[in-house]
């Protein structure tokens, strides 16, 4: 959860799921108690960012975001600095016993080979402490082996922001690094406010079992539709400590008017191709 973690993991050739006109309904495990992670068949909207080179490696969790273009991904921003992320694919829905259900969508790239990754300038000057309350990212992925844009595919999450700290009931999935499958876990959430001045600001904080390192990125879920698979996004595992010191609790950037506006860069910086 706290950094990014690697483990060559190169998934093997595509599995071709139902049609995506009609979405295999998701499977979600009973409720286990506020707070009490379980391990689970995934969301087709979630699924694993992989450094595709070298046999392949996974790292961080990401969700589809529902865009004009239909081919956004969000993610943690300190998941996607790095020369690593010229050559990144998300794998949706993610299984060791089914590893690429929905095909592999690859970050595209612009004309200078920079990948097509949308992250607020003053994380990559300030750094992960200073700037932990903008470990947000957006990119833009490419069609599949058939041509298929990933939200045509999956579905995609609709993007919050101005939502209150304090939630009720917040479902959050996550890929531990060394899991077979990703984790799915429900709670309230609460406002954490840091008072370590290295890393300033105030962050969503969610008590939820067994998110270690490879979780980062993944999405804190408002409304979370059983029968669709997809939910209102409000937040990522990030922020304080690049997602929290422990693996039992999380954190995340806030999602206000800072990700409103990274979120509409990264739509048109889509559209202008």
């Amino acid at each position: 959860m706290t950094e990014p973690s690697s483990t060559p993991s190169e998934p093997p050739p595509p599995v071709v799921p139902k049609s995506p006109l009609s979405p295999v309904v998701p499977t979600l495990p009973g409720a286990a108690g506020p707070g009490v992670g379980q391990d689970f068949g995934g969301l087709p909207v979630v699924g694993r960012m992989f450094v595709m080179k070298a046999g392949g490696a996974y790292f961080c969790t990401a969700s589809v975001v529902a865009s004009p273009g239909r081919d956004l991904v969000l993610s943690a921003a300190h998941c996607l600095l790095g020369p690593d992320s010229r050559q990144v694919a998300f794998v949706p829905k993610y299984t060791r016993a089914a590893p690429r259900p929905y095909g592999l969508f690859p970050v595209l790239r612009d004309a200078g080979k920079r990948p097509r990754i949308w992250i607020d300038p003053r994380y990559r000057s300030r750094g992960p402490n200073r700037a932990a309350t903008l470990d947000v990212a957006f990119a833009q992925v490419g069609p599949d082996s058939r041509g298929r844009r990933v939200q045509d595919v999956v579905g995609g999450n609709r993007l919050v922001t101005g939502a209150a700290y304090a939630q009720s009931r917040v479902s959050l999935i996550g890929y531990p690094a060394s899991a077979a499958r990703p984790r799915l876990c429900v709670n309230r959430t609460t406002k954490f406010t840091s008072r370590d001045a290295r890393i300033p600001g105030s962050f969503l904080r969610v008590n939820c079992t067994g998110y270690p390192g490879g979780t980062s990125g993944g999405p804190f879920l408002l409304r979370l539709d059983a029968k669709r698979g997809t939910g209102d996004v409000i937040g990522v595992i990030g922020g304080w400590k690049t997602g929290g010191d422990t693996a039992d609790t999380s954190y995340s950037s806030y999602f206000g008017a800072d990700v409103r506006k990274l979120y509409a860069k990264a739509v048109a910086g889509a559209k202008a191709g």
